[in-house]
């Protein structure tokens, strides 16, 4: 697979890396085991990097990717976050991060973290502050590159004035377009861009569903582009694109990932599955081609994103 440059410090990617957050929660129940195998099936197809958080299920989601990982760990790269407190607050203080990282080290099995991110902005702490204690972390070894999440164009340049960023992580996809706003400022100052939930949580695998027919724990259940005001737009505008999926040769998923791609070289995509099937489908984005016309009648289709909210 191709492998795209991130950022001016040299962190490197498979064109198409792996999400993690549903092996641990947000999808309803998961088994670890088809987990495991999912994951690894990524590799074997040629992904080299890994994204995790603490927030996943608090260790699990890191334990469980530090599991499956550990064979390859030499031949990967991992990225976890830190940032929430159990009730979903936020803490970017300087023991709290040092505490986080040195428990994701041990969760992971790891001696270090390719890319360290702040999961979202602590509004009662200056993002030089936690840049810096970032940045410590990294001239200690434990982190090699620094990225940030869910956050915006002021705390991009506030930050990478302190220490070079890497990566920007950001939801993007056909249905979440918030994300182009930033891409100026990302190439301004050469940093990379790891969109998350590229495929709408699931809107553009085609095997979206009505929202009561997800598991209660299952958060879709509170995105608004499965809202029954909203859903049956979304469907429909899913289905002309399913239409130009089949015209190239690929699925919806296939499509999907394609176009994200195609927006730049300095963008990889984190798309997750727990089926081996899924991920094959996945990764074989990579080889797709997509044409100025067929970008042109993606937007045209999809012109604004998903009707309604995102659910963040």
């Amino acid at each position: 697979m191709q492998t795209r440059t991130l950022g001016r410090q040299g962190f490197q990617s498979s064109a198409i890396a792996y999400g993690a957050m549903g092996t641990a929660i947000g999808y309803g129940p998961s088994d670890d085991t088809q987990s495991i195998a999912a994951i690894r099936h990524a590799h074997d197809l040629g992904v080299t990097h890994f994204d995790t958080a603490e927030m996943y299920g608090w260790g699990d989601g890191e334990k469980l990717l530090g599991t499956a990982l550990a064979p390859i760990r030499d031949r990967v790269t991992i990225a976890t976050k830190f940032g929430f407190t159990h009730d979903f607050g936020r803490d970017s203080s300087a023991d709290h991060i040092r505490t986080v990282v040195d428990t994701s080290l041990a969760n992971l099995g790891t001696d270090h973290i390719d890319v360290l991110y702040q999961h979202a902005p602590d509004p009662s702490v200056p993002i030089e502050d936690v840049i810096g204690v970032m940045a410590e972390l990294v001239a200690a070894g434990k982190v090699l590159y620094l990225g940030l999440s869910n956050t915006d164009t002021d705390d991009i340049r506030r930050a990478h004035a302190v220490h070079p960023i890497s990566v920007m992580q950001s939801e993007y996809s056909i249905f979440s377009l918030d994300s182009e706003s930033l891409r100026p400022t990302l190439d301004e100052l050469g940093i990379g861009l790891v969109a998350y939930s590229p495929l709408a949580r699931g809107f553009l695998t085609g095997a979206v569903q009505p929202r009561d027919a997800y598991d209660a724990g299952d958060f879709r259940r509170g995105v608004g582009w499965w809202a029954p005001e909203n859903y049956d737009a979304n469907v429909s505008m899913v289905t002309r694109l399913t239409e130009l999926a089949s015209e190239k040769g690929t699925t919806l998923a296939g499509l999907a990932l394609a176009w994200l791609l195609a927006q730049s070289e300095n963008i990889v995509p984190i798309p997750g599955s727990r089926s081996v099937g899924r991920v094959t489908e996945n990764v074989s984005a990579a080889d797709v081609v997509l044409t100025a016309d067929d970008l042109a009648r993606i937007r045209q289709i999809v012109p604004a994103g998903g009707i309604g909210d995102r659910g963040m």
